[in-house]
């Protein structure tokens, strides 16, 4: 049975359950199809539209642990054939995708290298990786390449190799602080790893560096969350992202759910969720931050930016390569094999490794566009006006009257801008904007 997405004007359910929360796209993923890959296959034979940036992402799917709220492709204990066999894929991909005509000689405008853990590599499988990239897709127009690490895999001698080969962007998968937190929820690394691993970057000397942290992880207290917020602002990251904690299907907690019958998470409530999020941003404006969307804080907004999100957030195609990756190339979605087994096979037969697609509708894009935007707090009406020809103020009159009355956001003929609240459940939020076919559907 299909999990309900809860909208805004439903009421709201306090305890954590089993489910998608986080809105990462639209259309919802459950209604990519495989009988649609052909709208895939003529969209890469399609020349790109004019002015559309690219981007190219690279999903290294082996980690040392499998976290226990992880929901993504990942595999532990590969051995280096194995992986070396991974990469020789995906080197295959990219070979594959630099002769289409959506590529109509473009260059990367950003990177990312995400899993996974990415950090998981050798040097020489990243450097062997790296090089028939840079071959296939030069990097001198990248303005952004992002690199997610795991603090345990990570040494002096890696870090240098990946600001040699162009990372502007490191991304630490911190979490936590607390060791008995991040034993509780699976993770690979310890505390000591943290410091040891940040103080290497810092060294290095990374254009930004960014940290994760999970509100609500299971064990987690008031006074263990507060802990690890203030051990967070004395690294003076340049840019911190902070999720709030969710059950996706498919992970191990939600696993267990089923198997003892439980309907809610041992995880902390949404509340509770909340409140420890904008202590989290309220800690960090009080250091100098600013938040520049539902999940991030900067120390300095004229230096450090986030290219991937704010160029797919307007449409830009991006190239998804490894097992189960994601994609938009001319105005289609598509989502790759989502088995190391099939991934492989496929490429070894000369073939992109296509699984499902959905090419949205005008409506759907715009649809797309408008609530991705609503997660930086704010977007511009004249934006959608000039691109889709559509109002957002007419298209959405009730819903926007409705949560303006509820506080969560306010509107005008410039646009929107949501407020503190309104942004700490901003996900919630945005089902109330789904067009009535994707609603009280399966996310994923």
């Amino acid at each position: 049975m299909a999990a309900v997405i809860d909208n805004a004007s439903e009421p709201q359910r306090e305890e954590t359950r089993e489910g998608n929360y986080f809105v990462s796209n639209y259309p919802p993923f459950s209604f990519w199809k495989p009988e649609r890959i052909g709208e895939a296959i003529e969209a890469l034979n399609r020349p790109p539209a004019p002015e559309t940036p690219m981007g190219l992402y690279v999903h290294i799917p082996f980690c040392r642990k499998r976290c226990h709220f992880c929901y993504f492709k990942v595999y532990t204990g590969m051995d280096a054939a194995a992986i070396e066999t991974y990469l020789d894929a995906v080197r295959q991909e990219l070979a594959l995708y630099a002769q289409l005509p959506i590529i109509g000689g473009r260059k990367p405008r950003f990177i990312y290298f995400g899993g996974g853990t990415p950090s998981y590599l050798s040097t020489k499988q990243l450097g062997g990786l790296v090089d028939e990239m840079k071959r296939l897709f030069p990097w001198d127009e990248a303005q952004e390449v992002t690199f997610e690490c795991e603090p345990g895999t990570l040494t002096e001698g890696k870090l240098e190799i990946l600001r040699a080969i162009g990372v502007t962007r490191l991304s630490l998968g911190i979490e936590h602080f607390d060791d008995a937190i991040l034993q509780s929820n699976g993770r690979a690394h310890v505390s000591k790893e943290i410091d040891r691993a940040y103080t290497f970057a810092r060294s290095v000397g990374f254009p930004q560096i960014n940290i994760d942290l999970i509100a609500g992880m299971m064990g987690d207290t008031d006074e263990k969350w507060r802990a690890t917020v203030q051990r967070a602002v004395d690294l003076a990251p340049d840019s911190l992202t902070l999720y709030q904690m969710e059950v996706p299907f498919n992970t191990t907690i939600s696993k267990e759910m089923r198997i003892h019958g439980q309907d809610v998470a041992p995880v902390a409530p949404w509340p509770v969720k909340r409140a420890w999020a904008q202590h989290c941003f309220d800690a960090f404006a009080a250091a100098g931050y600013t938040q520049t969307s539902a999940y991030t804080t900067v120390k300095d907004t004229s230096r450090s930016t986030f290219l991937y999100r704010d160029l797919l957030w307007k449409g830009a195609d991006m190239l998804g390569t490894g097992v189960a990756s994601f994609s938009h190339a001319g105005g289609t979605h598509y989502q790759n094999e989502h088995s190391y087994e099939s991934y492989i096979e496929r490429l070894g037969r000369g073939e992109l490794p296509l699984f499902r697609a959905l090419t949205p509708t005008h409506q759907e894009r715009f649809v797309r566009e408008f609530i991705l935007q609503l997660k930086l707090g704010r977007n511009r009406r004249q934006y959608f006006l000039d691109k889709y020809g559509i109002d957002p103020n007419q298209q959405f009159a009730g819903e926007l009257a409705a949560l303006q009355g509820q506080g969560y956001l306010t509107f005008d003929e410039q646009g929107i801008t949501v407020s503190r609240e309104g942004m700490l459940q901003v996900d919630r939020l945005l089902h109330t904007f789904f067009l009535p076919e994707h609603r009280n559907a399966r996310y994923a």
